[in-house]
């Protein structure tokens, strides 16, 4: 099979397009029956929202309710409507910012962050076990192109 190297023009009847849709389409299927899975694994009644909400706690610490609805690009109700569940399950506390009395100021629990830990881990090794068998060059070759698809238009 010989390598073309040009451009690709889209015209939309293309095969080599219409296989990258479709890969990308059982990718994103993938992608959200692991994050079901992922939040059953911290309780049985986190919905997927609940764990993205602990993530960005996670990654941002102890965090002011209307920034999580920012960076996760929701109405503040939203918040305030999960977070009381988390709440309810040991995985959230809030407190009122002292600065802004209006404010609330949300935080993972112990019992959070070792759930969190606990899928970080198995997520990892999940990872490591389906691309042990790629050689460096094809990891840094499929980085590469992430990166690429990922770059802003």
């Amino acid at each position: 099979m010989s390598e073309n190297t040009e451009p690709l023009a889209l015209d939309g009847d293309s095969p080599e397009l219409a296989r990258v849709e479709a890969q990308m389409a059982m990718l994103a299927a993938n992608i959200r029956a692991s994050t079901r899975s992922t939040a059953a694994v911290i309780d049985p009644t986190l919905e997927p929202f609940g764990l993205a909400l602990l993530r960005v706690l996670a990654r941002r610490g102890e965090t002011h309710a209307g920034v999580v609805a920012d960076v996760l690009a929701v109405d503040r109700s939203m918040i305030s409507r999960q977070t009381k569940l988390l709440c309810t399950l040991g995985l959230v506390t809030t407190r009122v910012d002292p600065l802004d009395g209006r404010a609330r100021v949300l935080a993972l629990t112990a019992l959070a962050e070792e759930k969190l830990a606990e899928v970080r881990r198995n997520h990892t090794a999940l990872v490591h076990r389906r691309l042990s068998r790629w050689t460096p060059a094809e990891l840094d070759q499929f980085a590469m192109l992430l990166e690429r698809l990922n770059e802003p238009d």
